[in-house]
């Protein structure tokens, strides 16, 4: 199948090459509720929780209703870490960027189920507020086109030219993102072997509507 226009795959890969934002994990102090303080002993490290991309969407939606009433998503995307590397389509930190026309403004939110210290905070969390650009509202999509999860996404990607290059690095990261294409009218998963631009191997095109094989992006 013929790949996408390198146009709009120069543009996905600007926007999935843009900063994270992160927060940090509030600890009670020791005493605190009335409880005596006691001497210090070893915590047991509690496991992370592994999303997919629909999980982690709807983690968030609720957090930027409540933010603007018009909000309109117009990113999602996986972030790698120690804990996760997107091989089964999960991960333990998600971020998605909401536009409020009202408000001119852009809003990343998180859904994070990771335990790492320079991870957002457990649970859903919300970044600040944002003027955007004017190419980002051609962007934004009803979450009605996202019927199919990560790891469906993942599965056909592997199918179409993945499985060789896991073959090939075991240890291979894979992330994840959505983005609407105007021009086609439709939403698709970007499944990106690698980390970042520089180190991707290669990107899998999935409808994410559908759920069918859409092509493929090289470096």
């Amino acid at each position: 199948m013929k790949s996408l226009p390198n146009s709009f795959l120069l543009l996905v890969m600007i926007l999935v090459s843009m900063d994270l934002l992160t927060g940090c994990e509030s600890t009670p102090k020791a005493g605190e509720g009335g409880e005596p303080a006691t001497a210090a002993t070893p915590a047991q490290s509690k496991p992370p929780t592994f999303y997919s991309g629909l999980q982690a969407f709807s983690c968030v939606n609720g957090l930027a209703q409540r933010w603007s009433s018009d909000v309109i998503p117009v990113r999602l995307e996986s972030q790698a870490n120690s804990e996760a590397n997107g091989q089964d389509g999960k991960a333990t930190v998600w971020k998605a960027g909401f536009i409020s026309p009202s408000r001119g403004k852009i809003k990343y939110f998180y859904c994070s189920g990771s335990r790492l210290k320079d991870a957002p905070p457990y649970g859903p969390s919300a970044g600040t507020e944002e003027a955007y650009g004017p190419d980002v509202p051609a962007l934004g999509f009803q979450p009605l086109f996202l019927k199919t999860d990560s790891d469906k996404a993942y599965a056909v990607a592997k199918d179409h030219g993945g499985a060789n290059l896991i073959k090939k690095n075991p240890n291979q990261v894979v992330t994840y993102f959505v983005l609407w294409n105007p021009k086609q009218r439709a939403l698709y998963w970007y499944v990106m072997y690698g980390k970042d631009q520089e180190s991707a191997t290669g990107t899998g095109i999935v409808n994410a509507l559908t759920g069918t094989y859409a092509g493929t992006a090289g470096r």
